[in-house]
């Protein structure tokens, strides 16, 4: 359950929510206040109500659509495994868990063939032991908890952005700044609900970056993130004017490569183990796709 106060009025319900909701879209908006999910001041509205300054709304989320799990032998990277996490490095264009229109073939069920019945619970049924996460074609280090304290650790460690996520990226243009840090609010997109944008109504979003390598129209990046928004990297890099190499959402994705999906690579975590203590720095290979570009990048380098 949420509760929220209106500041400032003349705007419909649905636009107002679908912006004070984190990844939540107009559509599922829509869909709470015709299920009675919505309460202005006590009583069920219309999706075209205008807010009014002081109206106090309740909103009962909607739960999770739950699958039916089932533990899938896909091979994995494992980089690191004890009684209490698991560490892997996951494929480009594999799903962390399953959802509407990913029922399976995701990371959790490869997990799960794993770690049998030895995973976190408070991810929810859909989520067992997932404790953040990637993009579908953002490559890289994830970790994953055995357990719930391990869980519970963890994720605190995270909202007191205390886990180094370094990543690297490879981005159309060429970066003058050798090193810079962009803050810029992140929120769902107006335009498009489905994307997210710098905008003024979004949270804090800190995005650090250095140049590692510069080639004929194209930048090579270490990036660094205070804080984790949706898409965050993707639409920073964009936004000034650098996106991604091959993302298909916050650019027109066209490469020399044919490469579909941002070339976006979490490299490294450095956290503190949640149960024995220990400093953790653990790093993820490159994908080959990834570094047969780079070679291809160098060789004409030299030419």
């Amino acid at each position: 359950m949420k509760y929220l106060e209106v500041e400032k009025d003349n705007k419909r319900i649905d636009a107002y929510l679908s912006e004070k909701l984190e990844d939540t879209s107009r559509v599922a908006v829509q869909r709470l206040v015709t299920n009675g999910k919505v309460l202005v001041n006590g009583k069920n509205v219309k999706s075209s109500y205008k807010v009014q300054a002081g109206d106090k709304i309740q909103v009962e989320e909607e739960a999770p659509v739950e699958v039916a799990l089932k533990a899938q032998n896909i091979p994995l990277d494992i980089i690191y495994e004890d009684k209490d996490i698991i560490v892997v490095n996951k494929p480009k264009g594999m799903v962390v868990h399953p959802a509407n229109g990913n029922p399976d073939g995701t990371l959790v069920n490869a997990i799960m063939a794993i770690c049998k019945d030895s995973l976190s619970g408070i991810g929810g049924e859909i989520r067992p032991g997932i404790v953040h996460r990637l993009d579908k074609d953002t490559s890289g280090i994830i970790i994953i908890a055995k357990n719930d304290k391990a869980h519970i650790h963890l994720s605190k460690q995270i909202k007191d952005h205390k886990v180094k996520k370094t990543y690297i990226a490879l981005v159309r243009g060429i970066v003058k700044e050798n090193e810079a840090t962009i803050n810029m609010p992140i929120g769902r997109s107006e335009k498009d609900r489905k994307k997210m944008a710098v905008t003024k109504k979004g949270k804090e979003a800190i995005t650090h970056f250095k140049v590692l390598e510069r080639y004929d129209k194209y930048t090579l990046l270490q990036v660094n993130i205070e804080t984790g928004r949706t898409h965050q990297i993707r639409v920073h890099l964009s936004q000034i004017g650098y996106p991604i190499v091959g993302d298909e959402v916050y650019s027109n994705g066209k490469n020399e490569w044919n490469v579909k999906g941002q070339c976006l690579h979490a490299k490294s975590l450095e956290f503190t183990h949640p149960i024995t203590g220990e400093t953790m720095y653990l790093e993820a290979e490159l994908p080959e796709y990834f570094e047969n570009i780079l070679k291809d990048l160098e060789k004409r380098k030299r030419l």
